[in-house]
């Protein structure tokens, strides 16, 4: 036990050390969603700390959505809710990434189709050429959370087709085919899962998703990538910093 307790020597405050540590063992499934935490007493003794720094550790595991308090009962695991913070231009992987989750993708099936209309238009394709189509489920922290369907002209497509797809494709476009990626035109809204999409996120067909339609382009605005994310309406958020210019 004593491994746990935070160090004076270190530059990061007790109840920062404290907040990671739980942090830690909170998204490796040390403690399920739902369980209840060691109470405050139990965590004062198993860091060595007072009490103000339990509350202010508690205080940040709070503010980050990792944990719930319920009146006279403690303070438990919240089920997983990933927030996006929608400022740049990045896939799952690496925005959960750099929020300490651990990410990856099942395939569950690559086919060459030949694309509807929306499709054809936006990747800008002639009429009757086919696309690759990649259909992979996203997990977060070994939980399904999304059902990713991405498109692709055949000639992009099958150069991706035999790559590792179990983490982002924006890396192995820029890093393994040479694609810059400049930006990407993203719509957001509410629909129910369909039996399929809910089979594979484990929720009742009907249940809400969050349908998000992204195409992405190269540097030079050509159309390189299209597709629907649907998330667990109860599992991914994002999180949009709005700025209002001012007319002169």
């Amino acid at each position: 036990m004593s491994a746990l307790r935070p160090s004076s020597r270190s530059p990061q405050p007790l109840y920062v050390q404290i907040k990671e540590t739980l942090k830690k063992q909170i998204l490796e499934g040390h403690y399920a969603p739902h369980e209840r935490l060691p109470s405050e007493n139990e965590l004062m003794q198993l860091f060595g700390v007072s009490r103000i720094t339990v509350r202010q550790a508690l205080r940040d595991l709070y503010n980050e959505k990792l944990v719930f308090s319920a009146q006279g009962k403690g303070t438990f695991v919240s089920k997983p809710k990933a927030v996006q913070d929608v400022q740049h231009l990045q896939g799952f992987g690496e925005a959960m990434h750099a929020k300490g989750y651990d990410t990856s993708a099942r395939v569950i099936s690559i086919r060459e189709i030949r694309p509807n209309r929306d499709i054809q238009t936006v990747l800008n394709l002639p009429s009757g050429q086919d696309v690759l189509e990649i259909k992979r489920v996203r997990h977060l922290n070994h939980e399904p959370v999304s059902v990713d369907t991405s498109y692709f002209s055949l000639q992009v497509g099958r150069r991706l087709q035999y790559r590792d797809l179990s983490q982002d494709i924006f890396p192995l476009l820029e890093n393994q085919l040479g694609i810059e990626l400049g930006h990407a035109d993203v719509r957001l809204e509410a629909r129910a899962a369909s039996a399929d999409t809910a089979a594979l996120l484990n929720i009742a067909a009907g249940s809400p998703v969050m349908w998000v339609t992204r195409l992405t382009h190269t540097r030079n605005g050509e159309p390189l990538d299209y597709e629907y994310l649907q998330f667990k309406g109860d599992a991914y958020q994002y999180h949009f910093t709005i700025n209002r210019k001012k007319e002169h």
